[in-house]
């Protein structure tokens, strides 16, 4: 029973005592973080024609805003907006309303600014213009280098058209 025992412990030891660096997997570090790395603050100019009045636009920006992906969006998804992206993958939302508060929102967020009434609040008095705006949901680090928010068009989150959408939809009149 001794020797059976003792013959045991010599084998587990050597178990534990064997070479395994050739089977592990080392990645390289540097790569993976450069890859991370947001790219530099561009200049997010709004398109001519970006802010629109058209019901349909403003109604595609309201969607991104409160949902987060197209398989667990509510309700259909606006005329010329999908549910999910070509490789048949949901579609990422902005889900905004997370934290932002706006009219009609349903479980608006407190951690970001309240959007309610915001032409009122900021682009009528001149605090804000539209250009801010998009800029703003474009690239968020436009005045806040540590921000929190989503950083939407220089990461290729939303195209320009969806940006401009959602400025409407903050625009708009509810």
């Amino acid at each position: 029973m001794k020797r059976s025992l003792t013959l045991s412990l010599l084998l587990g030891m050597s178990v534990f005592a064997a070479d395994y660096s050739s089977v592990i997997e080392v990645p390289d570090a540097q790569k993976i973080i450069q890859k991370d790395l947001l790219p530099p603050l561009g200049v997010n100019k709004m398109p001519t024609e970006c802010i629109t009045t058209d019901s349909k636009a403003i109604a595609r920006g309201a969607y991104i805003f409160h949902n987060l992906n197209g398989e667990n969006a509510k309700g259909n998804a606006p005329e010329g907006l999908s549910k999910t992206v070509e490789n048949g993958k949901p579609k990422q939302y902005g889900n905004c309303v997370a934290c932002h508060n706006i009219e009609g929102a349903v479980g608006g967020g407190n951690i970001g600014p309240d959007l309610t009434n915001y032409t009122e609040m900021f682009v009528k008095t001149g605090v804000r213009d539209a250009q801010y705006v998009y800029a703003k949901i474009a690239d968020p680090r436009v005045d806040n280098p540590h921000t929190d928010m989503t950083v939407n068009l220089t990461t290729k989150l939303f195209n320009e058209k969806e940006i401009c959408e959602l400025a409407s939809y903050v625009l708009s009149k509810k």
